[in-house]
């Protein structure tokens, strides 16, 4: 039994009395159980050592398959991925490049066309200013007795004449078919192969001849102009024709201003080399 009152001495002792009897082996049992404790207590501290250490290694090897594992996945997705990204970005920087070129372009169809508008209303002033002329002209002759009856005689005659009514004709016309070209620009129903035919046989009129205004007037290139850069639409609930359009309106109103020049030179013309005032006398 272990004597609780000697804590030092915890070991297991044997009986005194076969201590007394007994030979020589009795002071060897003590230290024969305590190395029969000792044993599976090394034991059990080699075991853990080597399960410890066993499991260092495992995780130290499954930590190296997975880094591997994760620079193999990474050097095969840059290798599938990479030169799509490259061509993503590279499209992107293109597509930028081309989005600032065009907002360029933009921004010099606005500068042209306010330059533009300024020469139109510069010519259109100069028109005013020769129209505004002519009207005083005639006013002054029409007061002036016989003077006033040769011009009157002279612009009815122009007016009548074959070439006046076919440059009136012909406004007439432009101004109906630029209505219906301007119309169909604006419309969201009607396709743009029909609008490109509306101009495409305007041109051809005018290229043949059968759309003349007289001299000083470039149909053709101004017509071009009308359809390169006239692009004002009314609002939807629009149901007039005629609000559709900017350009061409300033154009028809230059062309009549210069048909009517034409006709009042015309009838200078004929007062000055006599033929008027000889069928009034």
């Amino acid at each position: 039994m272990n004597n609780l009152n000697d804590p030092p001495r915890w070991n297991i002792a044997a009986d005194p009395v076969d201590r007394r009897a007994g030979g020589g082996g009795g002071d060897g049992d003590g230290s024969a159980w305590n190395y029969a404790l000792l044993v599976p207590m090394l034991g059990l501290a080699a075991f853990r050592w080597i399960w410890t250490r066993e499991s260092q290694r495992e995780v130290h090897e499954v930590k190296v398959r997975y880094d591997e594992k994760v620079s193999s996945l990474r050097i095969e997705m840059e290798e599938r991925y990479g030169g799509s990204l490259t061509e993503v970005r590279r499209a992107a920087a293109l597509l930028e490049i081309e989005v600032e070129k065009e907002r360029q372009k933009v921004e010099g169809y606005k500068k042209a066309m306010l330059s533009h508008r300024l020469q139109m209303m510069e010519e259109r002033k100069q028109l005013e200013q020769e129209r505004h002329g002519v009207e005083q002209e005639k006013q002054r002759m029409l007061q002036c007795g016989t003077a006033g009856v040769v011009l009157r005689a002279a612009l009815e005659q122009e007016k009548a004449a074959a070439v006046h009514q076919r440059a009136e004709a012909a406004l007439r016309e432009l101004e109906g078919r630029l209505v219906e070209r301007q119309n169909a620009y604006c419309s969201m129903l009607r396709p743009r192969a029909q609008r490109r035919e509306m101009e495409q046989d305007l041109l051809i009129r005018v290229a043949r001849g059968h759309l003349g205004l007289g001299r000083g007037v470039e149909l053709e290139a101004d017509l071009r102009e009308i359809f390169r850069k006239d692009t004002h639409c009314a609002d939807m609930l629009n149901t007039d024709d005629r609000k559709n359009g900017s350009l061409m309106w300033a154009y028809l109103k230059y062309w009549q201003l210069q048909v009517t020049v034409e006709t009042h030179k015309r009838a200078h013309d004929a007062i000055m080399s006599g033929k008027t005032g000889s069928r009034v006398e």
